[in-house]
């Protein structure tokens, strides 16, 4: 229903008609509206428009289109499509992260500055390699360390991830020493037990040579090489040319762990099983080397006075 206003025109509607015959009453704030203002308050919004939103009426559920005709059978879909179209009602879920996790994954990689320059180690990598290098004690007055470096607890080279492994433990050990060493040090390097496959090569050693800090080089007081094998002794021969005179004039080569007590206190060192079993091996050589050559020089005595009693009874007669 519309009626006419005062200039002619028909007043606007104030119900809305819905669905089985019922109507909604619409209530509209009054405005008012001057056409005296200047153009200047054009961009001003009235004072007298004053909207209470709490008023106005708002339509009820039943007042809603109905679109249940229109609605898709997702359990007709195709599933490829409902995954691809993002509506499928499962969904990948976020697996939990727990605090222990969290300090695991930590632990699996380590932050160093070496050479002012910041390295990550991973610790996984080279977990099972981690007893090449141990703090041996103190010798002298107490402050002087001894680092033990055990070579028979590096990888095979013929692993596929060796290269992978050496770089990792390459930054332990120079990180590692670093720590340890406070004033003078030396280095004790088992070199025995160790197939050639495990000996590190020679651009290795001379990475860790070059990325040894100025003072660890100058506190280094002397390097001793246990059970030396020519191997050993070839490689430093090559690197003779890359290290300093002072340096080379610092390695020493023992023979035993016998000669090695006799140079530095064992009580803290941690000696692998391998090695002491080698040891023990070479000692009973050596042994039985030395009874054999004395019992080679017994009989050869022994013929040689034959010989000269023969030589002597053959002139008599």
């Amino acid at each position: 229903m519309t009626s006419e206003g005062d200039d002619g025109r028909p007043a606007p509607p104030t119900s809305l008609p819905l669905q089985g015959g019922a109507r909604k009453k619409l209530s509209a704030p009054r405005i008012s509206l001057s056409l005296d203002h200047s153009e200047d308050d054009l961009g001003e919004t009235p004072d007298d428009l004053d909207i209470n939103v709490d008023e106005l009426d708002t339509p009820d559920e039943g007042d809603y289109l109905d679109y249940t005709d229109h609605e898709l059978d997702w359990e007709e879909q195709d599933p490829v499509t409902a995954n691809k179209s993002g509506t499928s009602d499962t969904y990948n879920t976020i697996p939990t992260y727990s605090a222990e996790e969290e300090r695991r994954d930590v632990k699996l990689w380590r932050t160093v500055v070496i050479g002012e320059q910041e390295h990550r180690i991973n610790m996984k990598v080279i977990e099972p390699y981690m007893k090449v290098v141990s703090h041996g004690g103190y010798y002298g007055n107490g402050v002087n360390a001894i680092i033990v470096f055990a070579a028979c607890f590096l990888p095979d080279s013929a692993r596929e991830d060796y290269h992978e492994i050496m770089e990792n433990l390459f930054l332990y050990v120079i990180s590692t020493l670093e720590l340890m060493v406070a004033e003078d040090y030396m280095i004790v390097y088992l070199n025995g037990a160790t197939p050639h496959r495990r000996m590190p090569g020679l651009g290795w050693l001379k990475k860790c040579y070059q990325m040894i800090d100025r003072r660890l080089r100058k506190n280094l007081k002397s390097f001793i090489i246990v059970h030396p094998s020519w191997f050993i002794r070839t490689v430093l021969a090559i690197t003779k040319p890359f290290i300093s005179a002072k340096f080379s004039s610092k390695i020493k080569y023992v023979n035993s762990l016998d000669e090695l007590r006799e140079l530095i206190p064992m009580d803290s060192i941690q000696i692998p099983e391998c090695i002491i079993k080698l040891d023990k091996e070479l000692k009973e050589a050596a042994e039985n080397s030395k009874i054999n050559s004395f019992l080679q020089g017994t009989e050869m005595a022994a013929a040689s006075r034959t010989d000269r009693q023969d030589q002597a009874g053959a002139s008599s007669s």
